[in-house]
């Protein structure tokens, strides 16, 4: 297999406060915890020494203040893109923690009947459209070096079942995209060649958030786009 020209990097935000569960979505005033903040800076302190010479970030605070860390310590610019934000959800605003899940009231059920497109928020297929994308800007942008773009669960997460041509019908805890963790996307010219994923702050990760609630939004492992 050819060395990679370009890497680019789905780097989703560290652990946002939270306490009452909602699922904030593309709301504002949801920042990083105290802990959130400290995977960020564990991560740019990670990757600091490498070849990453672009930063792109969803405009939602929580990205935004992921990115400072390592923007700060590569000397770089950050450029907001919307194309990177949290997908769109109609359950935006509900509260799924704190002992309260908004999926046992029954007048929610009707948004669920189709897993496919899906019914309850933005269709795999646009955000997957969106997110390559920008990662094709990014990728240009850093031709010859890596970049990293800062976005969020479902996002990432679907743009590597893209990637990977696998099917998007999938559970949210089964998504393997922890908090701060980097989703690799190896480029030669302009082709994905490869797919690799990795925990920087793995390590920061509270045991029960390892899995996702229902989502709008250490290890490394790698696989080829079939």
């Amino acid at each position: 297999m050819s060395s990679p020209d370009t890497i680019v990097h789905l780097m989703r935000h560290g652990e946002v406060h939270n306490p009452e569960g909602v699922l904030y979505g593309r709301r504002d005033g949801f920042h990083l915890s105290a802990l959130g903040v400290r995977m960020a800076e564990k991560v740019a302190d990670t990757i600091k020494d490498r070849d990453i010479v672009h930063l792109r970030v969803s405009p939602l605070e929580r990205a935004q203040e992921t990115a400072q860390p390592l923007a700060q310590a590569r000397g770089l610019d950050v450029v907001t893109d919307p194309r990177v934000i949290e997908s769109t959800n109609k359950f935006e605003g509900e509260q799924f923690g704190a002992g309260r899940n908004a999926l046992r009231n029954p007048a929610t059920w009707r948004h669920l009947w189709n897993p496919w497109k899906p019914s309850w928020g933005e269709p795999y297929t646009d955000i997957v459209a969106r997110m390559m994308s920008a990662v094709h800007d990014a990728r240009i942008a850093a031709a010859g070096h890596e970049a990293v773009v800062v976005s969020h669960q479902l996002p990432i997460w679907t743009t590597r079942l893209a990637a990977e041509k696998r099917s998007f019908l999938h559970h949210p805890k089964s998504r393997t995209c922890t908090l701060c963790s980097l989703t690799s996307l190896h480029f030669v010219g302009d082709r994905l060649t490869q797919v690799s994923y990795s925990e920087p702050a793995g390590d920061l990760i509270p045991v029960g958030d390892r899995s996702a609630p229902f989502s709008a939004g250490g290890t490394t492992k790698e696989s080829k786009p079939s």
